[in-house]
């Protein structure tokens, strides 16, 4: 007898985890198998643990990179919602999309379509923001190449020779255990045909590893395998989720304080929001290295990256402070080419300001967010031009009670002379309102 270990018994028979990312066939190349969702190391939806196996790499960067782009241009929810739809996990072959239209509705199918959702809407908000889609194109590429060269990286050509031998030769045969060696097999099967039930893999998957032994003398007992000793159950990593917020809750109320004065409403909110969106990120980026936020930190992300859309689309003179103006110009040659205020009510009385006689006078007026009430002369006549980004129109002749709020209406109206007044000339007048109601009335005599 000699000290060789028999064959199949050596490491380099271990069994092959069947849910392994890739496998290499004897004499033959690396096989990469499908990408699938795993089950066993996910945080949310295994999609991000699925991608790692499938790569051969470390999933928190797929975490880390699909975190970036879900608060820069949503495609990181867009693709992690459908992925989790459409993929199923590893052990099973019907994934949450066939569930979801089969009638099986769940938890998981619902968070993974809201995800998907809330990506789609947060990219349509920033399709005009050309600098966020580049660096999420960029950044794709980027995860891309590198899931693609990892899973490449251990690929080898087949040898053709190789692979022809290893096919014409003869099943190997395998020597029978003996005293003292590890067991390969799952369950190894005794005289009686029973098993200890806790036989397992020397190492790989989670199980005790038996050692052979002989049949016991006639009469005696099989003595029972020793069980082994717990394990400590591993500390997980520190919890920072609460810090994080705590941190961007403070830095984006820091910003607004500090130009609520001297800014406009959206260039305030906009510094605010910033502040806290670099925060949440710097919080998701230093998890991989000191703990774990979780994905209340990406939803709150997502939400404030959706705010940060909509400050930037506030018009910029809207300002921080509410205030009431009257603008009362004595005669004709004292009304102004524009008159403008940020946010509040401002009314614009042109009752003395009657152009006269065959003569035309214009004027504009603009309010950021509020009211703007025009009153104009009733013997002149009027032509108007009204434009409300959201808010109501309200002209002379329309009832008070009726109020239409609604985005982006315009309208161009000419309003006649009072009946049985003198000619008056033409006022020509631009009226805006960024978000409010815009009134317009006659003078009373």
């Amino acid at each position: 007898m000699t000290d060789e270990q028999p064959a199949g018994t050596g490491p380099q028979a271990a069994p092959r985890d069947p849910h392994s990312a890739t496998a290499q066939e004897p004499g033959g190349p690396m096989v990469v198998r499908a990408f699938r969702r795993d089950r066993r190391h996910k945080k949310l939806g295994g999609v991000c643990a699925g991608l790692g196996q499938h790569c051969d790499m470390d999933p928190v960067i797929f975490r880390i990179g699909l975190a970036l782009l879900s608060v820069t241009s949503g495609l990181g929810l867009v693709f992690y919602g459908f992925a989790w739809l459409f993929v199923p996990f590893d052990d099973e072959e019907e994934n949450e999309a066939r569930r979801l239209l089969s009638g099986r509705v769940d938890g998981q199918a619902l968070t993974a379509v809201l995800f998907a959702l809330v990506g789609c809407g947060v990219f349509l908000s920033l399709l005009n923001n050309g600098g966020a889609l580049t660096f999420a194109a960029v950044l794709a590429l980027l995860l891309a190449g590198a899931g693609y060269w990892s899973q490449q990286r251990g690929t080898t050509d087949p040898d053709p020779v190789a692979a022809q031998a290893v096919a014409d030769a003869p099943p190997e045969a395998k020597a029978p255990p003996v005293a003292g060696a590890p067991s390969w097999w799952r369950d190894p099967i005794v005289k009686d045909g029973t098993h200890d039930g806790i036989s397992g893999y020397f190492w790989g998957p989670e199980g005790v590893a038996v050692e052979y032994q002989p049949d016991p003398p006639h009469g005696r007992p099989r003595p029972r395998a020793p069980e082994a000793a717990p394990r400590p159950k591993p500390q997980g990593p520190r919890w920072i989720g609460g810090s994080v917020f705590l941190g961007a809750l403070l830095a984006g109320t820091l910003g607004i304080v500090l130009t609520w004065e001297e800014q406009s409403l959206g260039t305030s909110l906009q510094t605010g929001l910033a502040l806290a969106l670099g925060v949440f990120g710097i919080g998701i980026a230093l998890s991989a290295f000191l703990g774990r936020t979780g994905v209340g930190s990406i939803v709150f992300a997502v939400i404030t990256a959706a705010l940060l859309a909509g400050a930037a689309a506030l018009p910029k003179d809207i300002s921080t402070t509410w205030s009431e103006t009257q603008w009362k110009p004595a005669a004709a040659e004292q009304v102004q080419p524009r008159y403008e205020m940020g946010t509040g009510v401002g009314t614009l009385d042109l009752t003395r300001a009657d152009p006269g006689k065959g003569q035309t006078l214009g004027t504009g007026a603009e309010v950021g967010a509020g009211q703007l009430k025009v009153i104009v002369p009733e013997e002149s006549t009027v032509k108007l031009h009204i434009e409300v980004g959201v808010g109501d129109i309200q002209l002379p002749d329309d009832h008070k009670g009726d109020v239409d709020i609604a985005p982006g209406k315009e309208k161009s109206v000419t309003l006649d002379p009072v009946a049985g007044s003198k000619d008056g000339g033409t006022l020509e007048l631009h009226v805006e309102v960024g978000i409010g109601q815009v009134e317009v009335a006659r003078a009373t005599s």
